[in-house]
């Protein structure tokens, strides 16, 4: 029974769960596509007095300022930093308990935490960076 989890695992988590990822994601923009076209249909229908240029320039995916951008920024840096660091310091618990063994498992949290903690750094680093130019902009704007 152990060699058939074995078997299931990697499969369930390398095969059936990036399909569907992909799967909901392309289901989730064709039905917004469908619902806004739906809404532009019945707008020419009945040929009402609204520009429909303008409708679907409202309809339309809304871009972000370059404020929201780099908060954006420092949010994604801080919360990266944090699950690295937390997984490291779950990492550092676990080997000093000395419950290592050679299952697979065991290196999860060591893991998770080399990849979480640079791609942290590296949103922060552009936070910082960037946020010169970005209070110029804003500045500028007002």
């Amino acid at each position: 029974m152990e060699w058939l989890i074995g078997l299931f695992l990697p499969i369930g988590v390398c095969v059936v769960l990036p399909i569907a990822i992909v799967w909901i994601v392309f289901r989730t923009i064709e039905n917004k596509t469908n619902k806004n076209a739906e809404i532009i249909i019945k707008t020419i229908e009945n040929d009402s007095a609204v520009d429909t240029d303008k409708l679907v320039a409202a309809l339309g995916k809304r871009e972000k300022t370059d404020k929201q951008l780099h908060q954006e920024r420092l949010l994604k840096g801080c919360i990266f930093t944090f699950i690295g660091v937390a997984t490291a310091i779950l990492a550092a618990f676990i080997y000093n308990e000395e419950i290592v063994g050679t299952e697979f498992y065991h290196y999860i949290p060591l893991s998770v935490s080399a990849l979480c903690i640079p791609v942290g750094i590296a949103y922060l680093v552009v936070y910082f960076v960037s946020r010169k130019s970005v209070g110029n902009q804003a500045e500028t704007e007002d």
